[in-house]
């Protein structure tokens, strides 16, 4: 049986059997179309490949290696595109969003300012006996959650930038737990603190990172019916600082996990901001939340 020819390559990415050429030529046509498109990869174009690839030798595998990382380049570029339009809608929405809400809460708290003066001027007049002395009580404490909602959406729409110093972060940490077990004093819920004493210096905003641990475990309080546990643990993660708030409370559904953002509570009374103003203050500080529960686990 003849020996078939040897395979050169054309420049419109195909072979062609051709009479007996030297292995020299062979390799100079797989360099010369290797290093045109590398030129064109360097262009912008990720649709590009090599034809040798189809060969059953080394050139053959560096061709498909080269055919595979430009395929890989082009779908980082789709994804990174892609985040890129995302994180411009969001900021065009807060944008909108802000001018709305500095609107809507000039709007409210005037009024709402004249509706607790006659209040307190109400209950002031109200016999010490009086039944109605509760309800105004009541009233009182909605108008303060209404300025609470308020604050907190003037918080989402206009956000200032976190002020990063290098400072201690088990202090910023222990700071919102000590607050936190104030609010469950009356309550069967405990509330852990194991921080690394080998964690060292961190730069960050200590009031914003100390909020968000605190919605955290506001949350987390909020979670747990009758006896249970908080634990909290600052620690090294592959060379990052990490803190982590667990609780035994009900959990989250899996398909509530990626539903954090404005609005989207599955609470009765909540507004779903908290957990949001955390997301944005993590990612300020280049770092991230990630959550892990299911229903009715418990999970550390």
């Amino acid at each position: 049986m003849d020996k078939p020819p040897p395979l050169i390559l054309l420049h419109e990415n195909g072979y062609k059997f051709l009479a007996e050429t030297s292995c020299g030529d062979d390799l100079r046509l797989v360099v010369a179309e290797l290093r045109s498109q590398i030129v064109r990869v360097g262009e912008g174009h990720l649709d590009v490949t090599v034809g040798f690839s189809n060969r059953n030798d080394e050139i053959g595998d560096l061709g498909r290696t080269f055919n595979h990382m430009v395929q890989q380049l082009s779908k980082s570029r789709e994804q990174a595109e892609r985040l890129h339009r995302t994180q411009m809608s969001r900021a065009e929405c807060l944008a909108t969003f802000g001018e709305f809400v500095a609107g809507l809460a000039h709007e409210i708290r005037n009024p709402l300012a004249g509706i607790a003066c006659v209040i307190d001027i109400v209950g002031q007049d109200l016999p010490v006996s009086s039944a109605a002395r509760t309800a105004v009580k009541d009233v009182r404490a909605e108008i303060v959650q209404i300025n609470r909602v308020l604050t907190d959406l003037l918080k989402t729409a206009r956000p200032h930038l976190p002020e990063i110093h290098l400072s201690e972060l088990n202090i910023t940490v222990e700071g919102a737990v000590v607050l936190a077990r104030q609010q469950v004093l009356s309550t069967p819920i405990r509330i852990e603190l194991q921080k690394d004493p080998n964690l060292p210096t961190v730069e960050h905003d200590s009031a914003q990172i100390y909020q968000v641990v605190l919605n955290l475990l506001l949350n987390a309080v909020q979670a747990i019916e009758g006896a249970g546990t908080i634990r909290v643990e600052t620690s090294l993660l592959n060379g990052d600082a990490a803190i982590t708030v667990a609780d035994t409370g009900c959990g989250i559904a899996p398909e509530h996990l990626p539903n954090i953002r404005p609005f989207y509570t599955t609470k009765g009374n909540g507004t779903g901001l908290g957990l949001s103003l955390a997301l944005r203050t993590a990612e300020e500080h280049h770092g991230r939340i990630a959550a892990k529960s299911g229903k009715g686990q418990v999970s550390w």
